[in-house]
């Protein structure tokens, strides 16, 4: 008998049903428990035979300092739960080869220390704006809250600095090298983000 198509790990039916079927690229950030701000990234690509596959390893990241929210706040310190596009990144360095629009800009440069005393120098050198309450095809920085400001915005995958973020999610630099080198416009990559156990549903 024919196989069926593999699934992604550890997705249950109703977050699976949230990634579109022409979506091919899927990172998923699996957070240990709600209120935990470490998690695990692997990027999964769809093959029309075999299904969704691993394409890459497992990588170390951060997330909201104080955990995850199915309801975003300004100020939460919580990341965002659910499933959003990857459309526009942009950093401080220069394009590292990434077929997504790509805004380089000092506006990127991030001075002082986060929560733990960690220095936030370099988070913002390469980033991947998350869909979350923005307007996709504009650049990261761009300020547009189509949910208005007190739903927050400003959500990136970006270099991690060692701790909990301020919502956003925190790779290693040359894992997020290589997150901006793999994706693919064509592809209709998505992030798929939340604790384990919202996950699983």
């Amino acid at each position: 008998a024919a196989r069926r198509p593999a699934d992604i790990p550890g997705l249950g039916p109703r977050t699976r049903a949230t990634i579109g079927a022409r979506t091919r690229q899927a990172l998923v950030v699996t957070g240990e428990s709600a209120d935990s701000n470490v998690c695990r990234a692997v990027l999964y690509e769809r093959h029309p035979a075999l299904g969704w596959r691993a394409a890459s390893a497992v990588w170390p990241a951060r997330n909201g300092h104080r955990g995850w929210s199915g309801h975003h706040l300004q100020g939460d310190l919580r990341s965002p739960v659910g499933t959003f596009t990857l459309t526009d990144a942009g950093g401080r360095l220069p394009d590292p080869g990434t077929e997504l629009p790509y805004h380089r800009d000092p506006i990127y440069t991030l001075g002082g220390r986060n929560f733990e005393g960690e220095p936030k120098a370099g988070a913002f050198d390469y980033v991947v704006a998350v869909d979350y309450n923005r307007y996709p095809g504009r650049t990261p920085s761009d300020w547009g809250r189509p949910l208005g400001t007190r739903r927050g915005g400003g959500i990136w995958v970006h270099i991690g600095h060692g701790g909990g973020t301020e919502g956003c999610i925190g790779l290693p630099r040359d894992r997020m090298q290589e997150l901006l080198r793999a994706l693919r416009r064509a592809a209709r990559p998505v992030i798929v983000m939340g604790p384990a156990d919202a996950l699983a549903r």
